[in-house]
């Protein structure tokens, strides 16, 4: 049986049923959940088609919001206009770069006194999961700068974009996009036993990824099948739809979606979100949520997917593609997983992890507890790491005896982090292969050096499968053949550690900064004159380029606060001669500045005579 259909060209829909139709119709797009929350965010008087919008909330971790707020301030920052959350997930646990994560954390507190931010300390939440317990809102939209910013299944249109979206946001300016096209998830049917989150999540990105079919637009959510979902399984998918390249996402709001906004005390911020009749969306993705089946995607990405019954049948084949596009892709480190199967088929993981905005959820960990109950991850070379997404699921958690399941079991509780989502985590031993319930399998995204000959492997599977693979030792294996589901225990929701730690206030212009020996100001940046000379200095071609392929995460770590050391790094993965290019552009333009006129040798290539003021 099928799971998932596509249908490329318009639908409309009419009746509450979605029907093909060849006629593009403009209006009809406003009558989607997403058009009407793009509409109540535009600037008024703005031309429907060329957006201006301005968010209710940002939302930054503490790789990005040092830079975001001294650019902010270099361009005549007084105080945040909108509620700015600053969590602390991302550094609390690295030791690289000795006091700068520490550092930086007493830089953004002190930011939040002054100019009325929020701060989250470290180890109480990650990002995503205080946005959704704190500031989401049926109607909202939230910008943040990291990737997995998505609120949809809470009625609130997230977006993840860089730093300087964020500056301009607390500057009052505006995020100016053409409106996006929207595209229609309709689900229906509902999940069996042992099918979580990630695996509707890998299918719908194994769908999706490689056409580009959903680029840049919006995914919508509707049909009979929402209703069988779960919160947790609603949010477990929605953060994962980044993986498909859109904008953004939303879902029909219901009481589901009620049921969240009363536990965390907010009863408020709810209110039905539906399309409007006649709503016009430029494609839809049809999933039967019956027809899922346990997924595991192979590196190195997300859409590398397959069911966890094909890939077992076909592991030799499978794991052989992945030693290849390895050995092109690295000179001096080699993979070799092969030797993961095991004389009677099974495939051997070393490494369980369930963590982050995707799999450290209530739901997710409970049922991964239930799944372990009683049994053992094994003496072997396996271990299993399970990191809660807040404190306050992690208090549910150990209340309802779920995490001394786990660690009866021989699993290891960690504190609320992001680490293994971007390899400052449980980073596994060279060649090794490790299952995670996180976003990303991206190459380095476990923590490994390829450069220095170390390279490791990450599948990502849901938190069931993951258990179910723990509860035989290691040996890769779908919840659907162990699960037995235990009635749902219903989350409650203790918001009085935030209430204890979480800093909320109003600007004081009379608080300092308070500086680190890394945080650097950022340079003086002459205003840019009418006319510009542009000089190239790299040309990528790649249809998709990564984070830390334009700014290594793991080496520049010790220089994320000051622009003029982190500017070293630029591209040094993906080209290693830009950063000379460069230079070499800022010095004939220094040398420009200080003669009156570029070199020679420049005026030669360019062919034109310029003065000092052009």
């Amino acid at each position: 049986m099928k799971a998932i259909t596509i249908t490329n060209g318009g639908v409309k829909l009419t009746g509450g049923v979605p029907q093909r139709t060849d006629s593009p119709d403009r209006d009809g797009r406003r009558n989607t959940i997403a058009g009407q929350i793009l509409d109540a965010h535009n600037a008024p008087g703005a031309d429907q088609d060329k957006l201006h919008l301005k968010f209710d909330a940002l939302v930054s971790h503490d790789i990005t919001y040092v830079g975001i707020i001294q650019t902010a301030r270099a361009s005549g920052l007084h105080e945040f206009p909108v509620p700015y959350a600053m969590t602390n997930c991302h550094n609390s646990l690295c030791a690289v770069g000795g006091t700068i994560n520490e550092d930086d954390h007493v830089f953004g507190l002190s930011a939040a006194r002054r100019f009325g931010g929020i701060y989250v300390p470290a180890n109480q939440s990650v990002i995503h999961s205080y946005a959704r317990e704190a500031l989401a809102g049926c109607g909202r939209m939230i910008l943040g700068s990291d990737s997995h910013t998505r609120y949809g299944a809470l009625g609130t249109l997230g977006v993840g974009e860089g730093g300087p979206e964020l500056v301009k946001q607390l500057l009052r300016n505006t995020y100016d996009i053409d409106r996006p096209g929207v595209v229609l998830v309709w689900l229906t049917g509902s999940p069996r036993h042992g099918i979580g989150p990630h695996d509707a999540a890998l299918a719908l990105v194994g769908a999706t990824f490689a056409s580009g079919f959903v680029k840049n637009r919006i995914l919508e959510f509707a049909g009979p099948g929402v209703a069988s979902l779960p919160i947790d399984f609603r949010n477990g998918v929605d953060v994962m739809t980044t993986e498909t390249t859109c904008l953004s996402s939303v879902w029909v709001t219901d009481e589901v979606t009620k049921q969240h906004y009363v536990t965390h005390g907010r009863p408020q911020d709810f209110r039905p979100l539906a399309p409007q009749d006649g709503a016009y969306y430029d494609g839809m993705i049809e999933i039967d949520l019956s027809a899922l089946e346990s997924m595991i995607a192979l590196p190195f990405h997300p859409s590398n997917v397959y069911t966890i019954h094909e890939f077992t049948a076909n592991a030799r084949e499978l794991l052989a593609g992945v030693e290849a596009e390895a050995a092109a892709k690295f000179s001096k480190a080699s993979l070799h997983l092969t030797d993961k199967i095991r004389p009677d088929g099974r495939v051997q993981a070393d490494q369980g992890i369930i963590a982050g905005c995707a799999g450290g959820m209530f739901d997710s960990i409970d049922e991964a507890s239930a799944i372990l109950r009683g049994g053992s991850t094994g003496d072997g070379f396996f271990s299993l790491s399970v990191y809660p997404t807040s404190v306050p699921v992690s208090l549910e958690l150990t209340r309802i005896g779920a995490l001394t399941d786990l660690l009866a079991a021989g699993a290891v509780i960690k504190p609320c982090f992001c680490g293994p989502c971007f390899g400052a985590g449980d980073v596994p031993a060279n060649n090794g292969l490790s299952l995670r319930h996180t976003t990303r399998n991206f190459p380095n995204r476990e923590g490994s050096k390829p450069g220095e000959g170390q390279l490791a492997g990450v599948a990502l599977m849901d938190a069931r499968s993951i258990a179910a693979t723990a509860l035989n030792g290691g040996a890769i294996t779908p919840a659907t053949e162990v699960f037995c589901r235990k009635p749902r225990k219903k989350y409650r929701y203790d918001g009085k550690i935030y209430a204890a730690r979480v800093y909320r206030g109003n600007a004081d212009s009379a608080k300092s900064l308070i500086y680190g020996p890394n945080i650097a100001d950022w340079p003086q940046i002459p205003p840019l004159k009418e006319n510009l000379l542009l000089n190239i200095a790299s040309v990528l071609t790649d249809p998709v380029t990564t984070t830390d392929e334009l700014i290594p995460s793991g080496e520049t770590s010790s220089y994320r606060s000051n622009p003029h050391k982190l500017a070293e790094f630029a591209l040094s993965r993906k080209d290693p001669g830009y950063v000379g290019r460069a230079k070499a552009v800022f010095e004939d333009e220094k040398a420009r500045r200080e003669s009156g006129a570029l070199p020679e040798e420049v005026l030669k290539e360019v062919g034109i005579q310029l003065d000092k003021d052009t």
